[in-house]
């Protein structure tokens, strides 16, 4: 066989976590750690104790082996605006009557 001058592709370098301007190629490149974010530079943002509360419930069902159905999201929205106390003792019989803990 001769060789009609094909060439290889190669992967477009990337710069890495360690040195930014330093590139490597795909074949040289390997895992590696990224810088921890600067909290300076987060966004603040606050989620509503109703959105969490839902949430948590999702979280709690389905951990329980409860796949709540379209028709229960009404229910589930309504019972995460009562009070956290309510949450807390919802969980708790949860919790209890399906024998896992959080």
């Amino acid at each position: 066989m001769e060789d009609r001058g094909m060439h290889t592709m190669t992967a477009p370098t990337a710069p890495t976590a360690a040195d930014p301007a330093r590139s490597r190629s795909r074949d040289a490149q390997g895992d590696f750690l990224l810088q921890p974010p600067d909290p300076a530079a987060r966004v603040p943002s606050r989620i509503d104790p109703v959105d969490l509360r839902r949430l948590d419930l999702l979280a709690l069902l389905t951990a329980a082996g409860i796949a709540p159905s379209a028709g229960d999201r009404a229910a589930i929205a309504q019972l995460s605006e009562l009070p956290g106390s309510v949450h807390t003792a919802l969980h708790r019989w949860l919790e209890q009557a399906y024998g896992f803990c959080r």
